[in-house]
């Protein structure tokens, strides 16, 4: 009877330890079944691009890559101009120091809000593609700045609120040269969406703040609102006009250290 016994309660525990990992398994089927519903109805959701939207696209990638490659990929440093002689070379005992060239390739000189520049004998600068010892410098909010060519080099000076600097790009920059391009989510065509424009009628104003840190008072044009996933949403446009184009000024928590500090500005 005892061997008998432990028979039938080892059966039963048996049978209770099969309903166990029976049901641990139906609940892990369940689990499964469930997520791959989830990741189907998520696929389910997304609009994919038709063709001209996508061919649109593939080259407004092409023009951004471009964009960066000339103009902020190369960048190598920003130097603020001190009242009078600012010397300039790779050096490391220049108060301007530069990525490659001449130990000491010459000086800038500020005078008020006029910049000039001298090189040093021997050094081989071109501006507009002519060989010059000196030069009388504009700015970039002239429109139409002056570039120093010194090898890979391309210098221009800058104009921030009172503040005059050189900015350096590097044509053979490495961050160029390894530049793998952007990376993108899938595109959905669910956030392609219309919105309606709402001029502020020049009564508005916001303070708009830069990486470089100086603060510009921007008159606003007005708001685009729109509904999103059911949300009814407001982008303030900081620049632009309806019928030519609008820009936008959006950040979220990448740009504390991963993307630009000043944040994501596209444009409608």
């Amino acid at each position: 009877m005892r061997k008998n016994s432990n028979h039938r309660l080892a059966g039963r525990s048996e049978q209770r330890a099969v309903r166990r990992f029976s049901a641990v398994g139906s609940w892990r089927n369940m689990l499964a079944w469930v997520m791959s519903a989830s990741l189907l109805t998520f696929a389910a959701v997304v609009q994919p691009p038709d063709a001209a939207y996508l061919k649109d696209f593939e080259k407004w990638k092409g023009e951004l890559v471009d964009d960066l490659k000339q103009h902020w990929l190369p960048l190598a440093g920003l130097f603020w101009l001190k009242s009078g002689d600012n010397t300039f070379g790779s050096a490391d005992d220049n108060p301007i120091v530069l990525p490659a060239g001449p130990a000491k390739a010459g000086h800038f000189i500020r005078n008020g809000d006029d910049v000039s520049v001298e090189f040093a004998p021997g050094v081989e600068a071109k501006i507009e593609g002519k060989i010059v010892n000196s030069a009388k410098l504009q700015a970039d909010i002239t429109g139409h700045p002056t570039v120093i060519e010194l090898g890979s080099l391309r210098m221009h000076v800058i104009k921030r609120g009172e503040r005059l600097g050189i900015r350096v790009k590097d044509l053979n920059s490495a961050a160029v040269q390894k530049y793998a391009g952007p990376v993108f989510f899938p595109l959905d065509m669910g956030y392609r969406v219309t919105g309606t424009f709402v001029p502020s009628g020049g009564k508005k104003t916001v303070d708009v703040p830069n990486v470089l840190g100086d603060t510009t008072p921007t008159p606003v044009p007005g708001e685009v609102r729109f509904m999103l996933n059911g949300r009814e949403l407001v982008l303030t446009a900081l620049s632009g006009e309806p019928s030519k184009g609008l820009s936008f000024v959006i950040s979220d928590l990448t740009s504390k250290s991963e993307t630009y500090p000043g944040g994501k500005i596209p444009g409608l």
